[in-house]
């Protein structure tokens, strides 16, 4: 493990040291949820053939041409600060090669990572403008998350399946098992930004950059009249305050939307920093890039189960109360989340061994029929 050399000058004060994670695997960020989603679905049969032809219909070259011709791509001369706090960011994540950044015009405090075969990442004008550097970088690094944790992917599979959804819903049955799905890759894409929250601390390697981000995000630019623990009490309100009526408005806020709530992602993140995860990754105990082979799906899924139990232990949320004093019935969930993963496991692998198939020109065998209903499932391991 290295430390990055950089130094200050005249004109601002000297940076901090950061240090560069050799190595790093995105297993070290990513929220057990997210990475046991993520390991099933690496190792799907097919899976990447059919990525690509789906990503067709969007036109991931389209996408670039778009921004390369309406917005500004960042290099040493075109928004060099910018690029020098992504180089920075890239740096203390170790990223190899830098993806195609650009900035667009957009007010808002955002950014999103684009592309599959060679992801591209933009920013808004508003984050440029409205961030310092040490809040910026945290940015950046957050959208790298995404790019090395390869989160693209589900992306682009959950506008597939949504688009899906509204063209079947006509259909009942159809229509109701493609929601469970999209609901469950909703969950997973909530979870995936929590991951790059993470990334983009261990980017910057400053928690108060971090928080103030997420207090941007939430109130504007101006945090001259914001206060960091004001915002984490209301951080803890909207987890436990209210009561059963507030817990189904939380619920309908946040089912169908890709991303929790600028209070519930800070609360997060400083759990996680509390939980003392993020001081054993600067200290040089984190999964390596190299290991990644030898990830197991099952045990993730494990992982992301023991997540959702110590998180529904953990909450002050009215409902799951109510669930507790019921039977405990809110830890069922954890076994429910992995029970989702396994099934979109084989769904997608099913269609990786069609898309193969169909790529090798072969015909399809009917079904066999004897008697019982015909079904699919995951690999047991």
């Amino acid at each position: 493990m290295t430390v990055s050399d950089e130094g200050g000058t005249s004109a601002t004060p000297p940076a901090r040291r950061r240090v560069v994670l050799t190595g790093i695997s995105s297993r070290a960020w990513e929220h057990p949820a997210d990475r046991g989603a993520l390991t099933a679905l690496r190792e799907l049969r097919g899976f990447d053939d059919v990525v690509k032809a789906f990503f067709g219909m969007w036109n991931e070259r389209g996408f670039r041409l778009m921004y390369l011709a309406s917005a500004i791509r960042v290099d040493h001369r075109q928004y060099p600060r910018v690029f020098r706090l992504y180089s920075e960011a890239a740096q203390s994540l170790d990223v190899p090669e830098l993806p195609e950044l650009y900035v667009r015009q957009d007010p808002t405090i955002n950014g999103e990572a684009i592309g599959l075969d060679k992801p591209f990442i933009v920013i808004n004008t508003g984050s440029v403008q409205q961030l310092d550097d040490d809040e910026l970088r945290a940015l950046l690094g957050h959208e790298l998350g995404h790019v090395r944790s390869g989160h693209a992917v589900y992306k682009t599979i959950l506008k597939i399946l949504t688009g899906w959804a509204a063209n079947l819903a006509w259909l009942p049955v159809g229509a109701i098992a493609l929601r469970a799905i999209i609901a469950a890759m909703y969950e997973w894409w909530r979870k995936a930004e929590l991951s790059a929250d993470r990334a983009g601390l261990l980017a910057g390697q400053d928690p108060a950059a971090s928080l103030r981000l997420l207090m941007k995000m939430a109130g504007g630019g101006d945090l001259s009249e914001v206060d960091t623990a004001a915002f984490l009490e209301q951080a803890a309100e909207y987890d436990g305050g209210g009561d059963l009526r507030d817990s189904l408005h939380k619920i309908r806020m946040t089912a169908w939307s890709t991303h929790p709530v600028p209070v519930a992602r800070a609360a997060h993140l400083r759990h996680w920093i509390d939980e003392g995860d993020y001081g054993r990754i600067l200290a040089g105990e984190y999964p390596r890039r190299e290991d990644d082979g030898n990830a197991s799906v099952t045990e993730e899924i494990k992982s992301a189960a023991e997540s959702y139990r110590e998180a529904f232990g953990r909450t002050q949320d009215p409902l799951v109360g109510l669930l507790r004093r019921l039977g405990d019935g809110a830890t069922d969930v954890g076994e429910w989340v992995g029970g989702q993963a396994g099934r979109a496991r084989a769904w997608f692998n099913a269609a990786g061994e069609a898309a193969g198939r169909a790529a090798r020109g072969e015909r399809q065998e009917p079904p066999r029929t004897n008697g019982t209903t015909t079904t699919t499932t995951a690999d047991e391991e």
